[in-house]
Protein backbone atom coordinates (compact mmCIF):
# COMPACT_ATOMS: atom_id res chain seq x y z
CA UNK A 1 0.00 0.00 0.00
CA UNK A 2 2.90 2.24 0.58
CA UNK A 3 4.25 1.68 -2.91
CA UNK A 4 0.59 2.77 -4.11
CA UNK A 5 0.67 6.10 -1.68
CA UNK A 6 4.30 6.61 -3.29
CA UNK A 7 3.46 6.34 -6.98
CA UNK A 8 0.09 8.75 -5.98
CA UNK A 9 2.71 11.53 -4.95
CA UNK A 10 4.56 10.96 -7.57
CA UNK A 11 1.90 11.59 -10.13
CA UNK A 12 0.73 14.30 -8.08
CA UNK A 13 4.08 15.72 -8.40
CA UNK A 14 4.35 15.40 -11.81
CA UNK A 15 0.97 17.26 -12.49
CA UNK A 16 1.70 20.05 -10.53
CA UNK A 17 3.34 21.86 -12.96
CA UNK A 18 0.16 21.38 -15.73
CA UNK A 19 -2.29 22.12 -12.57
CA UNK A 20 -0.31 25.76 -11.98
CA UNK A 21 -0.02 25.84 -15.50
CA UNK A 22 -3.22 25.31 -15.65
CA UNK A 23 -4.29 27.66 -12.99
CA UNK A 24 -2.38 30.52 -14.29
CA UNK A 25 -3.85 29.82 -17.72
CA UNK A 26 -7.21 29.90 -16.41
CA UNK A 27 -6.48 33.55 -14.48
CA UNK A 28 -5.28 35.09 -16.96
CA UNK A 29 -7.71 34.03 -19.73
CA UNK A 30 -10.62 35.08 -17.03
CA UNK A 31 -8.76 38.52 -16.79
CA UNK A 32 -8.12 39.11 -20.68
CA UNK A 33 -10.73 37.21 -22.41
CA UNK A 34 -13.66 36.21 -20.19
CA UNK A 35 -13.79 39.71 -18.01
CA UNK A 36 -14.05 42.17 -21.13
CA UNK A 37 -16.54 39.67 -22.84
CA UNK A 38 -19.07 39.28 -20.26
CA UNK A 39 -18.48 43.25 -19.93
CA UNK A 40 -19.37 43.30 -23.95
CA UNK A 41 -22.35 41.03 -23.14
CA UNK A 42 -23.41 42.70 -20.21
CA UNK A 43 -23.56 46.01 -22.14
CA UNK A 44 -25.28 44.66 -24.99
CA UNK A 45 -27.95 43.50 -22.85
CA UNK A 46 -28.23 46.68 -21.42
CA UNK A 47 -28.47 48.22 -24.78
CA UNK A 48 -30.82 45.82 -25.87
CA UNK A 49 -33.44 46.01 -23.11
CA UNK A 50 -33.19 49.78 -23.34
CA UNK A 51 -33.95 49.72 -26.68
CA UNK A 52 -36.64 47.56 -26.05
CA UNK A 53 -37.95 50.26 -23.22
CA UNK A 54 -37.30 52.73 -25.89
CA UNK A 55 -39.07 51.57 -28.84
CA UNK A 56 -42.11 50.30 -26.54
CA UNK A 57 -42.12 54.55 -25.24
CA UNK A 58 -41.99 55.17 -29.07
CA UNK A 59 -45.06 53.12 -29.80
CA UNK A 60 -47.33 54.50 -26.77
CA UNK A 61 -46.12 57.85 -27.82
CA UNK A 62 -46.91 57.04 -31.15
CA UNK A 63 -49.82 55.26 -30.08
CA UNK A 64 -50.88 58.53 -28.18
CA UNK A 65 -50.38 60.79 -31.32
CA UNK A 66 -52.23 59.15 -33.77
CA UNK A 67 -55.11 58.81 -30.59
CA UNK A 68 -54.46 62.88 -30.36
CA UNK A 69 -54.82 62.91 -34.23
CA UNK A 70 -57.90 60.84 -34.19
CA UNK A 71 -59.66 63.56 -32.12
CA UNK A 72 -58.16 66.32 -34.33
CA UNK A 73 -59.87 65.03 -36.78
CA UNK A 74 -63.15 63.73 -35.46
CA UNK A 75 -63.67 67.78 -34.64
CA UNK A 76 -62.30 68.99 -37.69
CA UNK A 77 -64.91 67.11 -39.12
CA UNK A 78 -67.44 67.71 -36.70
CA UNK A 79 -66.75 71.97 -37.05
CA UNK A 80 -66.74 71.12 -41.03
CA UNK A 81 -70.34 69.58 -40.76
CA UNK A 82 -71.64 72.15 -38.35
CA UNK A 83 -70.56 74.80 -40.83
CA UNK A 84 -71.96 72.84 -43.82
CA UNK A 85 -75.22 72.63 -41.47
CA UNK A 86 -75.61 76.16 -41.07
CA UNK A 87 -74.64 77.22 -44.36
CA UNK A 88 -77.33 74.75 -45.68
CA UNK A 89 -79.29 76.29 -42.94
CA UNK A 90 -79.03 79.89 -44.43
CA UNK A 91 -79.55 79.02 -48.33
CA UNK A 92 -82.84 77.40 -46.87
CA UNK A 93 -83.96 80.94 -45.28
CA UNK A 94 -82.85 82.67 -48.20
CA UNK A 95 -84.64 80.16 -50.53
CA UNK A 96 -87.81 80.25 -48.30
CA UNK A 97 -88.06 84.59 -48.44
CA UNK A 98 -87.35 84.50 -51.88
CA UNK A 99 -90.26 81.87 -52.67
CA UNK A 100 -92.20 83.99 -49.89
CA UNK A 101 -91.43 87.08 -52.21
CA UNK A 102 -92.27 85.58 -55.20
CA UNK A 103 -95.47 84.72 -53.69
CA UNK A 104 -96.01 88.04 -52.44
CA UNK A 105 -95.63 89.28 -55.59
CA UNK A 106 -97.33 86.89 -57.62
CA UNK A 107 -100.69 87.47 -55.48
CA UNK A 108 -100.18 91.33 -55.95
CA UNK A 109 -100.02 90.42 -59.88
CA UNK A 110 -103.13 87.88 -59.84
CA UNK A 111 -104.97 90.59 -57.44
CA UNK A 112 -104.19 93.24 -60.31
CA UNK A 113 -105.28 91.17 -62.97
CA UNK A 114 -108.24 89.83 -61.27
CA UNK A 115 -109.36 93.70 -60.63
CA UNK A 116 -108.24 94.18 -64.37
CA UNK A 117 -110.57 91.33 -65.84
CA UNK A 118 -113.54 92.78 -63.16
CA UNK A 119 -112.80 95.75 -64.88
CA UNK A 120 -112.71 94.66 -67.72
CA UNK A 121 -116.17 92.73 -67.03
CA UNK A 122 -117.96 95.76 -65.40
CA UNK A 123 -117.01 97.80 -68.52
CA UNK A 124 -118.43 95.05 -70.71
CA UNK A 125 -121.47 94.50 -68.83
CA UNK A 126 -122.11 98.27 -69.27
CA UNK A 127 -121.61 98.22 -72.89
CA UNK A 128 -123.54 95.12 -73.37
CA UNK A 129 -126.37 97.10 -70.93
CA UNK A 130 -126.00 100.27 -72.84
CA UNK A 131 -126.41 97.96 -76.28
CA UNK A 132 -129.13 95.71 -74.97
CA UNK A 133 -131.93 98.53 -75.66
CA UNK A 134 -130.60 99.47 -78.69
CA UNK A 135 -130.19 95.82 -80.24
CA UNK A 136 -133.56 94.82 -78.80
CA UNK A 137 -135.67 98.10 -80.41
CA UNK A 138 -133.22 96.76 -83.62
CA UNK A 139 -134.56 93.11 -83.68
CA UNK A 140 -138.17 93.81 -83.01
CA UNK A 141 -137.95 96.23 -85.73
CA UNK A 142 -136.51 93.70 -88.11
CA UNK A 143 -139.04 91.36 -87.10
CA UNK A 144 -141.92 93.46 -87.28
CA UNK A 145 -140.83 94.81 -90.76
CA UNK A 146 -139.68 91.12 -92.19
CA UNK A 147 -142.35 90.20 -95.19
CA UNK A 148 -144.32 87.42 -94.46
CA UNK A 149 -144.23 84.58 -97.31
CA UNK A 150 -147.12 82.87 -98.80
CA UNK A 151 -147.84 79.20 -97.05
CA UNK A 152 -145.42 79.97 -94.34
CA UNK A 153 -147.31 80.00 -90.63
CA UNK A 154 -147.28 83.21 -88.58
CA UNK A 155 -144.24 84.64 -86.52
CA UNK A 156 -141.63 82.56 -88.84
CA UNK A 157 -139.74 85.22 -90.55
CA UNK A 158 -136.48 86.09 -91.30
Amino acid sequence: MQLIVHQLGELFLQAAPTVLIILLFYFILRAVFFKPLLAVMAERETRTVGAQKASEAAQAAAAEKVKQYREALKQARGQVYAEQEAARKKLLEERAAQIKEARTRTAGEVSAAKERVAAELAAARREVEATVAQLSAEIARRVLQAPTRPGAPAGEAR
